[in-house]
């Protein structure tokens, strides 16, 4: 095996994928386990089997470019850099949180790193790219976003006018569509009309690339090239990563819906069995994956040991963050 110290440079760069990959798994396990134990409460939705594509397209980013992210959110949070500690306080509910334990499992946001946050409305986190980058605009910065987006989301009306904003107004979004081919237990080709989401997005004159949503270095190679080309006044891009939600839509749901052939067909295809596979050819030998493991996983559970020890927020939080510039008045 190669020392540690003198990996080179593609390696290097492989083994933090897999740490942010490893991250995200073991903290969806978390805390599905959890809400399906009833310590977290409302829904969780699982970003198992996506991990490679919040990471790859993050991976290109900068730190104060933007992500909008869907209600599975917590992939593009951690894949742009958010504390996952903080992350583990705020779905507990707890002091601490990145919203301060009053926004959850569909709300996390963290403005430090330009994740403007998770959205429980389907397709509307790219509306919110737009707004976001047309102010940096206005402000003359140079910063780019990316709209995460669900296949089930690109049948919704956001979506389309979203992509004839951006080319109109020549905004640097590059929008990703995480094909995960479920809209929650439908299967998305039985309601989705036409040749498919690259071809609706080329539609309204987006350049667009189908890449496998599974592959790291893939999805990474991809997001760079699209991001340098925003960057440089391209215009809005449109990535099609195909992946596959290992799990159910929600930390409770079983998805007896889909057959076990099917599941059995897409196992092999799991991202971090990928990037393991990857990594291995390049040198990297089994006991060094093993620790990398171990690491993670027990920074994960320590995280959850804090978040369930730490204070739930002063009853006064409640009349915190709340709108009060443009509220209406209301007479006698």
């Amino acid at each position: 095996m190669t020392p540690a110290a003198n990996l080179p440079e593609e390696v290097e760069h492989g083994l933090a994928r897999y740490r942010t990959m490893l991250t995200i798994r073991y903290f969806e396990e978390t805390v599905c386990a959890a809400a399906v134990a009833g310590r977290i409460r409302g829904p969780v939705h699982p970003y198992i089997g996506e991990e490679a594509i919040a990471t790859g397209v993050c991976a290109a980013l900068r730190r104060d470019d933007y992500v909008a992210s869907t209600h599975r959110g917590h992939g593009h949070a951690i894949g742009k850099g958010a504390d996952p500690a903080a992350m583990m306080l705020e779905l507990y509910g707890r002091v601490g949180g990145l919203c301060g334990g009053k926004g959850g499992s569909m709300h996390v946001a963290d403005f430090s790193i330009g994740m403007l946050g998770a959205n429980g409305v389907i397709g509307d986190g790219v509306t919110m790219s737009l707004g976001a980058i047309q102010g940096s605009r206005l402000l003359g910065r140079d910063v780019v976003a990316a709209a995460f987006i669900g296949d089930g989301g690109m049948n919704r009306g956001p979506v389309l006018e979203a992509l004839n904003w951006a080319k109109t107004f020549r905004l640097p979004v590059l929008f990703v569509c995480e094909d995960n081919r479920y809209s929650a237990s439908t299967h998305s080709r039985s309601v989705t009309a036409g040749p498919g989401f690259t071809a609706r997005a080329a539609g309204f004159g987006l350049p667009a690339e189908m890449v496998d949503g599974n592959d790291v270095i893939e999805v990474e190679r991809a997001a760079r090239t699209m991001v340098e080309q925003l960057r440089a006044g391209a215009g809005p891009m449109f990535l099609h990563a195909l992946t596959y939600r290992i799990g159910g839509h929600l930390a409770q749901d079983a998805a007896p819906y889909r057959p076990k052939e099917e599941l059995a067909r897409r196992s092999p295809l799991d991202p971090l069995t990928r990037i393991e596979t990857w990594l291995a050819h390049h040198g990297i030998e089994t006991h060094t994956l093993e620790a990398e493991r171990a690491a993670v996983r027990e920074s994960i559970a320590t995280a959850e040991r804090a978040a369930q020890a730490a204070d739930f927020p002063p009853a006064a939080s409640v009349f915190a963050d709340i709108q009060d510039i443009g509220a209406p008045q209301w007479g006698a």
